[in-house]
């Protein structure tokens, strides 16, 4: 079969690469994503190999890979030749039955219990790696086994945060920064950057190479693992909240708005007044969406709950009453910001391992520094719409405490 379909050239090596362990990595806009959606088609096309295509939240999965997926099909020009699932999201090449399945991670005993149509799984590819535990990996891994004609790869895809990270400690030991490859008998890592994009636009280009923050410029425009000094919060930690969130019965929701270049953000919380803790059970971060679908997402995930908003849009506040949201609008005032960023400083916070969002967010965001590189009393105004719905949501919390001196003074 004569197949349309056009690589970059960086690429082109490991189409047909069967290392057991691969890692794709670099910056922002560097394709290799779509290639890894390339290679998922072109293997199946094959008749040898069974995809499972996965990241930490199942609900990440159907606008990023499986819509990856799904363009490469169409670009190839073979879209009669697939049958493709929405609701089940899986991908069924007709001729032989092979298969490119799609899960999250948030849902362990089905990742256990998917099973192709023809074969076993020979190729797990975990999309966006740094969302994942360690333990979720491993687990991965053995799901590669049984009799296969070809051998069983699994592929990491990210770019890089943190030399802080468990995958930079797992697998990055034989690792040369001066170097952009690397190779032993079991594993490969390549590091790409925009630069290896041969479809970029201008503009795209313009805004990577423009980028002025440093940590953003190492790590999104040249693929380098970062430092991040200045951090705002350490008093954090990520843990399954899934049973213990079955235990609390009050709860804290704020929202930060957003549409197009920034998401509406929705913090969902239970606070533990006694450990002074603050757990984050759940988070919606999504772009483009108009109040009538926010409203409708707020509401399943929060039902009736009061929900605490951006004061800077009160048409989308009434906007979100109309459609039935218990939405008021936050205080803020002066000195807000950082009033707020002291309080989260003194709570343990916790936060879901399906919150992955926030994770970054908490992980990322950092004060201000001079043109000498002294820290400066003002956060980043980045990495904060989680942050920002946060602080929302607990402004009441955070006045309990100056009532109650007040009360013990008199």
């Amino acid at each position: 079969m004569i197949v349309d379909v056009v690589v970059n050239q960086v690429y082109l090596p490991f189409l047909k690469d069967e290392t057991r362990y691969q890692i794709f990595f670099g910056g922002s806009s560097s394709g290799k994503s779509y290639f890894l959606a390339q290679r998922a088609v072109l293997d199946v096309l094959e008749g040898h190999r069974n995809y499972l295509i996965v990241r930490n939240v199942l609900r990440t999965v159907k606008k990023s890979v499986f819509n990856e997926v799904i363009k490469s099909i169409r670009n190839m020009g073979l879209s009669d030749l697939f049958v493709i699932n929405q609701s089940d999201l899986v991908i069924t090449y007709k001729p032989t039955l092979k298969q490119i399945l799609f899960a999250g991670l948030d849902d362990p005993e089905k990742i256990k219990s998917i099973t192709p149509i023809d074969g076993v799984i020979t190729d797990i590819w975990v999309e966006e790696a740094t969302e994942t535990k360690y333990e979720a990996i491993k687990q991965l891994d053995k799901r590669l086994r049984g009799q296969s004609k070809v051998k069983k790869r699994l592929t990491l895809s990210f770019n890089p945060i943190l030399k802080t990270h468990w995958i930079y400690r797992e697998y990055f030991g034989g690792w040369d920064d001066t170097k952009r490859f690397y190779r032993d008998e079991n594993l490969i890592i390549l590091k790409t950057t925009y630069k290896d994009n041969d479809f970029l636009e201008p503009d795209d280009i313009a805004a990577l190479e423009n980028e002025t923050d440093r940590y953003y410029y190492e790590v999104y425009t040249l693929g380098n693992w970062g430092i991040l000094g200045n951090v705002i919060f350490t008093n954090w930690e990520v843990q399954d909240l899934s049973e213990i969130r079955q235990t609390f019965d009050r709860f804290n929701n704020g929202l930060d708005f957003g549409f197009a270049e920034d998401p509406s953000a929705l913090a969902h919380m239970h606070y533990d007044r006694k450990r002074s803790t603050l757990y984050i059970l759940d988070e919606l971060y999504e772009r483009e969406l108009t109040n009538d679908q926010l409203a409708k997402k707020l509401k399943r995930m929060i039902g009736d709950q009061i929900v605490v908003c951006d004061s800077s849009e009160p048409k989308s506040i009434k906007e979100l009453r109309n459609f039935g949201v218990r939405a008021i609008p936050a205080k803020k005032g002066k000195d807000s910001v950082n009033f707020g960023i002291d309080w989260l400083k003194r709570q343990k916070i916790v936060i879901d391992i399906r919150c992955h969002n926030a994770k970054e967010e908490f992980q990322k965001y950092k004060w201000k520094e001079d043109k000498d590189g002294n820290v400066l009393p003002v956060p980043v105004d980045r990495d904060n719409h989680l942050i920002d719905a946060i602080r929302y949501g607990c402004e009441e919390l955070m006045d309990m405490k100056p009532k109650l001196k007040a009360a013990i003074r008199f």
